[in-house]
C-alpha cells in the first residue's frame, strides 16, 4: 500500500520551516513553532531541557522513535573587526565557499535582528580581479560579514547591539520549481516538515502506528549530539535524513535511500532488511547506498550514549549538501510512503 504525501500542506509547511532560522543552539523559536503545531494536532510534546521535543504518537508495543532535526548548520559572531565588518566561524559544517554572496539575518542578545551580507574583504573585481581569482575564500582570512548599517568601526557596530556570540543566520532561498525543491538547509527541514506531516495523518487516521510510536524533532544534529538524550524504553531508533548525493553513490533526487552504512557505523542489518521490505510495499522509489567519509545521523549518537536499540536510517536524495540544496518532490514522497508503511507494520 503506497501512503500519499498532500504535496500542497507539506510544501507549505516546509517553507514555514525554513523561514524560521534556528542554527544549531538557536533553536528557540523553531521550536516554539513546533509546539505550537503539535498541541494544535492534538497531541502533548515534551521539552527536553537541552532542546529538543518529542511526541507520544500512539500505539502500543516495542517502542519505535522516529527523528529528524530542525538544526541547521550557521555562523557566529568572532570578531567586530575595526572597519565594522565582522568576523565570523562557522557553526557546523558550513563552508565560506557556499555562503559569499548569500544574504544573512544576525540574531543579537536583546532580540532585536540586523541584515548583512557574506563578502570577500576586497570584493570588486574591477580592482582587486588577481586576488578574487587566486584566493579561496576563508572565514579566518578573507570572509566577512558587510553589515546593512552605516557602521564605520567596532564602535559603531556595538552600539547597535551586536556583540562576539550573536548567530548569524543565512537566507534559506527556497524555491519550488517543476518538482524541486531548492534552498539551503533541506537537511534536515525537508524531513522534520515530512514528521509533521505524519502527525497530521495519525491525527486524520490515515496512519495508525502498528507500536507505540515517538517523533523527535532534535536541535543538536549538526555538532553530533541530538540523538543522545531519548525515551530509555525505545526499542528500534529510525533517522530521516538527507541522502547525499555524489561520486560512487547510488542516491538519486527522485528516490528514497535506505542507509546501510554511514562513516562511523553500519546501520543494524535486520532493521534496514525491514526497511527495504517496507519500501516494497509502500511502493516506494527507493535505492540502499553507503554514506562516507563525513556523513552521520542522530541514530549514531544514541549507540555511542550507551542506548540497547536497533538504529536505521533513510532520507530522499538531495544535491550539493550543506550548500545550496536540491531535491525532488519524488524523493520526498517515496520518503513518507516508505516511513508511514513502517510505522504502520
Amino acid at each position: 500500500m503506497r501512503f500519499e504525501l498532500n504535496e500542497k500542506s507539506y510544501l507549505a509547511e516546509l517553507e514555514r520551516e525554513l523561514a524560521i532560522d534556528s542554527v544549531t543552539g538557536q533553536y528557540h523559536e523553531l521550536q516554539d513553532y513546533f509546539i505550537k503545531e503539535i498541541k494544535a494536532l492534538g497531541f502533548q510534546p515534551e521539552v527536553l531541557r537541552k532542546g529538543g521535543i518529542i511526541v507520544d504518537a500512539g500505539g502500543e508495543g516495542d517502542p519505535l522513535l522516529v527523528t529528524a532535526h530542525g538544526d541547521t548548520i550557521g555562523l557566529m559572531v568572532r570578531h567586530i573587526n575595526d572597519d565594522g565588518t565582522l568576523k565570523v566561524c562557522k557553526v557546523g559544517g558550513l563552508y565560506a565557499y557556499h555562503t559569499e554572496r548569500e544574504n544573512v539575518r544576525i540574531h543579537t542578545r536583546t532580540e532585536a535582528v540586523f541584515t548583512g551580507t557574506v563578502q570577500r574583504k576586497n570584493a570588486s573585481v574591477h580592482v582587486t580581479e588577481d586576488e578574487l581569482n587566486k584566493e579561496v575564500a576563508d572565514f579566518d582570512k578573507n570572509s566577512f560579514v558587510v553589515l546593512d548599517a552605516d557602521v564605520k568601526n567596532a564602535e559603531d557596530v556595538r552600539k547597535l547591539g551586536i556583540e562576539v556570540g550573536d548567530y548569524v543566520a543565512v537566507e534559506p532561498r527556497f524555491v519550488y520549481s517543476n518538482g524541486y525543491i531548492k534552498s539551503h538547509f533541506i537537511d534536515d527541514k525537508a524531513l522534520t516538515a515530512a514528521l509533521m506531516e505524519l502527525l497530521r495523518s495519525i491525527k486524520e487516521g490515515t496512519v495508525v502506528p502498528a507500536r507505540k510510536l515517538y517523533i523527535y524533532i532534535s536541535f543538536y544534529e549538526e555538532i553530533g549530539h541530538g540523538g543522545s538524550a531519548v525515551p530509555a524504553d525505545i526499542k528500534d531508533f529510525l533517522a530521516v535524513d538527507i541522502a547525499c548525493i555524489g561520486p560512487e553513490q547510488t542516491s538519486s533526487e527522485h528516490k528514497v535511500s535506505i542507509f546501510c552504512k554511514d562513516s562511523r557505523f553500519p546501520y543494524n542489518l535486520d532493521m534496514t532488511r525491514e526497511l527495504e521490505a517496507s519500501a516494497k510495499e509502500a511502493e516506494a522509489d527507493y535505492v540502499l547506498d553507503i554514506f562516507t567519509p563525513h556523513y552521520g545521523t542522530d541514530a549514531d549518537p544514541a549507540l555511542v550514549a550507551g542506548f540497547d536499540v536497533r538504529h536505521g536510517a533513510i532520507g530522499p536524495g538531495v544535491r550539493a549538501s550543506h550548500g545550496y540544496e536540491r531535491t525532488h518532490i519524488d524523493a520526498i514522497k517515496s520518503t513518507y510512503s516508505l516511513l508511514a508503511a513502517y510505522v504502520s507494520k
